[in-house]
């Protein structure tokens, strides 16, 4: 459930106690300050989500419900922007009061009044007045810009409980308090105004940077969402009519026509296809689909039309829950967060007692009113996080300006502060190590092959492959193109789904694609069925060449490894870290690429939930793991690694999920 209304470590805590206190059934309550997300267990027949909701409300938090016609995300996003809005303005009310405090209580006004003449040093005398208009200068920063520090801390002792704004509260009110007894004349001392002003408006800065760096925290999320077809093509009564996603059914017959997402996971009851699964799996290559064959909610039909009975909408899509995984993943705790979780809960009231201690221990030691007064002010400030957090800024941008320098964004300080900690780094293979587009290896030529050799039949391929969309087409246009090879316009071209491409070019009947389109042509294929084994060993995917009805080639394509992979991996080892590949990839494919690279340990064909699995494994075991990946299957582990590094030229749900992106890719 998303919370808003929180500020702090405790604020958490509150709303963990008063569920399992207040609702009978809650097996377990964790919330995330930073997703601003509460995940609760709980026994449906002791308790609904209605009783969560009441008990969160009654501790003074709110949880966002979206409207009927909006996702929650599309709520969450609201309420986000709704009250970096209310912040803003707060803020500007503290800034605008408080530059006037300042200017009067530090005498700069008197001095611009020096300067151009209205008064003069010599007749200059602190007016009685000054401190009341001090005064109704400072209320509106407390009571509106520092609103929320009050009505958090008595949310918080309600509960029962003394967060941060409990310590903020009472070192402004005390600053404030004292000054107005004052300016009515109690007391005859310096008023501290402008202090009690400071502290609200200054920490109301952080609160500020805060909201904005959490209102990003869904936007991976969004973005993965943003995925999902929004309409289906399905067929009812005997006609073929449009309807929205959510009105897609267990058992209804989806049409999908080549260029269009898939919009429900399902099974292909008619039609061939080549589908670009990239999604999902992160690799280039786009999987040939047939009768029977599994497809998968927002994968790319590329070819063919397909016919495809739904097995699973709506929440049990593949797609739903690599949006679950990366959820959970962003919104679990670290062991060291719920270290820092226990030592707020009395982090709080033991600042108070040493508040206390410091007041009594100056007026002990002969100090006056004032001064012991100013000294439990200054602890009750010092010691509060936000003000420690407007403190330590300044070490972090400079780290990040200096990742910056080197092409290395750092989303959140947690990721440069936890980096100097990794001792394991898991590579993802598509993307990251390699250029994730496949490309020509090798054309190895039939005994009986035509004179000319290589470059003709890279001639007449590229040229029977111009008029397709297929990468792998593509990539024989663009190997074509590199040598220099003059191209011709084909005719009678035709696509055939799922197995390749047929054209008159130049006077010859080319026939280019796979395996069963040779088998189905009948065309003979005994003098390189030797040729097309050696590629496959070596991981390379196969394009089959006939010309006029015999096979004269066999073009082997894979993914190539990016210009300074293996330096990069070998530098990594150098540094003491242990390096590994994990990708969805088949083991042959995956652990080729590692020999070439130098990367021994190998997890291949992982799904993007066990991949989140596999680096929580490593966690389990005391690791500390970046995990390195450019694709929307990378996000869930990505979520999970203690410090997630996106390619820049990757995906933007990676890139949103990531905490630090390399610009370089």
């Amino acid at each position: 459930m998303p919370i808003t209304g929180m500020h702090c470590a405790n604020c958490a805590l509150t709303i963990e106690r008063t569920l399992r206190r207040k609702v009978p059934g809650v097996v377990e309550a964790a919330v995330n300050l930073a997703t601003e997300r509460a995940t609760v267990r709980y026994r449906p027949g002791q308790a609904t989500r209605a009783d969560l909701i009441a008990a969160i409300e009654w501790a003074g938090y709110g949880v966002v419900q979206p409207a009927a016609s909006d996702s929650r995300f599309d709520a969450e996003q609201a309420a986000r922007q709704a009250e970096i809005r209310r912040q803003t303005r707060a803020l500007a009310v503290g800034l605008l009061f408080t530059g006037f405090l300042f200017l009067i209580a530090h005498n700069w006004l008197f001095l611009f009044l020096t300067v151009y003449g209205f008064t003069s040093l010599d007749n200059w005398v602190y007016p009685w007045w000054v401190n009341f208009v001090l005064w109704g200068l400072a209320t509106p920063v407390l009571l509106y810009t520092g609103r929320d520090y009050y009505t958090g801390a008595y949310k918080s002792l309600r509960n029962r409980t003394a967060n941060m704004d409990v310590l903020v509260a009472l070192g402004a009110s005390v600053a404030y308090g004292y000054s107005v007894v004052v300016t009515v004349g109690l007391l005859h001392a310096p008023t501290y105004f402008e202090t009690a002003a400071t502290i609200v408006t200054l920490i109301k800065v952080g609160k500020l940077l805060e909201a904005r760096a959490r209102g990003k925290t869904s936007a991976a999320l969004k973005a993965l969402i943003g995925l999902q077809a929004r309409t289906a093509r399905v067929e009812r009564d005997g006609a073929e009519v449009d309807v929205p996603i959510e009105a897609v059914q267990v058992g209804d017959t989806v049409i999908v026509r080549p260029g269009e997402k898939i919009p429900v996971d399902g099974i292909v009851i008619a039609g061939q296809s080549a589908v670009d699964e990239s999604m999902l799996t992160g690799e280039s290559m786009p999987v040939d689909k047939t009768v029977g064959d599994e497809v998968i909610g927002a994968t790319l039909n590329r070819e063919g039309r397909l016919k495809i009975e739904a097995v699973r909408v709506g929440e049990e899509t593949a797609l739903a829950q690599i949006v679950r995984l990366v959820e959970r993943a962003q919104g679990s705790k670290a062991p060291i967060q719920a270290q820092a979780d226990r030592i707020a809960a009395i982090f709080v009231p033991a600042v108070i007692a040493i508040a206390l201690l410091t007041f009594l221990g100056w007026l002990a030691g002969g100090a006056t009113f004032t001064t012991a007064l100013v000294r439990l002010v200054a602890v009750l400030v010092i010691a509060c996080p936000c003000a420690l957090g407007l403190a330590t800024p300044t070490a972090i941008v400079v780290g990040m300006g200096k990742g910056a320098g080197q092409g290395i964004l750092f989303r959140n300080s947690a990721a440069l502060e936890q980096a100097h900690r990794l001792d394991t780094v898991v590579l993802d293979k598509t993307g990251t190590l390699t250029r994730a587009e496949p490309a020509v290896t090798e054309i190895l030529l039939a005994p009986d092959a035509p004179p000319a050799g290589e470059t003709r039949i890279l001639q007449l391929a590229a040229s029977a492959e111009r008029a397709s969309e297929h990468p792998l087409a593509q990539a024989i246009v663009a190997a074509a193109q590199a040598r220099g090879v003059p191209l011709h316009e084909p005719s009678d071209f035709r696509a055939i789904a799922g197995q390749g491409v047929s054209a008159q070019v130049d006077g010859h009947s080319v026939l280019l694609g796979n395996r069963r389109l040779m088998d189905e042509a009948g065309v003979p294929v005994d003098g390189l069925e030797g040729a097309a084994r050696a590629l496959q060993a070596r991981a390379r995917t196969t394009m089959w060449v006939a010309l006029d009805g015999r096979a004269v080639a066999v073009i082997g394509l894979a993914d190539t490894v990016k210009p300074g992979a293996a330096e990069a991996v070998s530098a990594l080892r150098a540094m003491g870290l242990e390096v590994a590949m994990l990708t969805g990839d088949n083991r042959a494919t995956a652990e080729a690429i590692a020999a070439e690279v130098g990367i021994t340990r190998v997890l291949a064909e992982v799904l993007p939930g066990d991949k989140a699995a596999a680096i929580a494994a490593l966690q389990a075991e005391g690791c500390t793991v970046a995990m390195v990946g450019d694709g929307i299957n990378d996000a869930p582990a990505l979520a999970q690694a203690d410090v997630g590094i996106a390619i820049g030229t990757g995906t933007e749900v990676a890139r949103g999920t990531a905490g630090v992106t390399l610009l370089g890719g």
